[in-house]
């Protein structure tokens, strides 16, 4: 016979048995984030968030194409095509901006590298520029505006340049030079996404990696002139802390628009770039 003591105790191990399954270990954890979100992009590369947006473009140059290239082919409907001027030498170095589309980054020499366009426009009065970069150097044009095709132009604006601080400015002239500026440096050796805007209803805002940084409601015109769209280098005679017109890194896509891009817009080329 089993005692009455011990009955009890086994009745009791198998009635805990039952109830709990035998293991090693149990982990329960809660995570909070209230800083950090996730969404899903609207696009998956920046041909696809730049297709969107090309029936409003002077221009889309991917500056994909391999060394040696002669011509920046242009993917909007403008039929805007680009040549290089000094020698076309591509990098595929990573990180890269816009690393889902193919080719690589078009490398600037700080010298001689830079791309005209082939169409002439009259007076843009409301327009958004663009490009994607990298550069440790505190100086050059990114985009720009001026009335020569090649050459320093003998009159400029509409532009994004790096000021020898090496801030990003957006500048456009109306009987003075009119300039936004980053907050911060951007000649750090990373990529940034940057593209500036103007209207008369908007006024000037710089966007820098999806965020806008700066603006003027007040800025709301550019020169009256005719002239081309340059890439890379155009003069920058007169501009604050300007340095040389020469872009010195790297150009993974530039672009002209004859709209405003809506924040949403600028938001989405940026996020494709990632």
């Amino acid at each position: 016979m089993i005692d009455g003591a011990i009955a009890l105790a086994l009745l009791g191990a198998l009635a805990f048995s039952a109830v709990t399954p035998l293991t090693a270990s149990a982990y329960v954890a809660k995570i909070t984030n209230s800083v950090n979100t996730g969404a899903t992009a609207s696009y998956f590369s920046c041909s696809a968030a730049e297709a969107a947006d090309k029936a409003n473009a002077y221009f889309q140059y991917y500056l994909n194409e391999a060394s040696g290239a002669l011509t920046a082919v242009d993917s909007s409907n403008s039929v805007n095509t680009g040549t290089y001027r000094g020698s076309m030498t591509t990098s595929t170095a990573t990180p890269i901006a816009c690393p889902r589309d193919s080719g690589g980054a078009y490398s600037l020499n700080g010298t001689t590298s830079y791309v005209s366009t082939s169409r002439i426009y009259t007076n843009p009065t409301s327009f958004s520029i663009e490009a994607w970069f990298k550069t440790t150097v505190a100086a050059g044009k990114l985009v720009g505006w001026g009335n020569a095709r090649t050459g320093a132009s003998s009159s400029f604006d509409r532009h994004l340049y790096i000021e020898t601080t090496g801030k990003l400015d957006f500048g456009t002239y109306s009987g003075a030079t009119q300039v936004v500026t980053s907050p911060a440096a951007v000649n750090d050796g990373k990529w940034h996404h940057a593209v500036g805007t103007l209207s008369a209803s908007t006024g000037m805002r710089l966007y820098l990696d999806g965020s806008l940084v700066a603006s003027n409601a007040s800025y709301t015109a550019a020169e009256n002139d005719t002239g081309y769209w340059r890439v890379g280098y155009d003069s920058l005679s007169g501009w604050p802390n300007s340095g040389s017109g020469y872009f010195s890194g790297q150009l993974r896509y530039a672009a002209a628009y004859s709209i405003v891009l809506s924040q949403t817009q600028v938001q989405n080329h940026f996020a494709a770039g990632r």
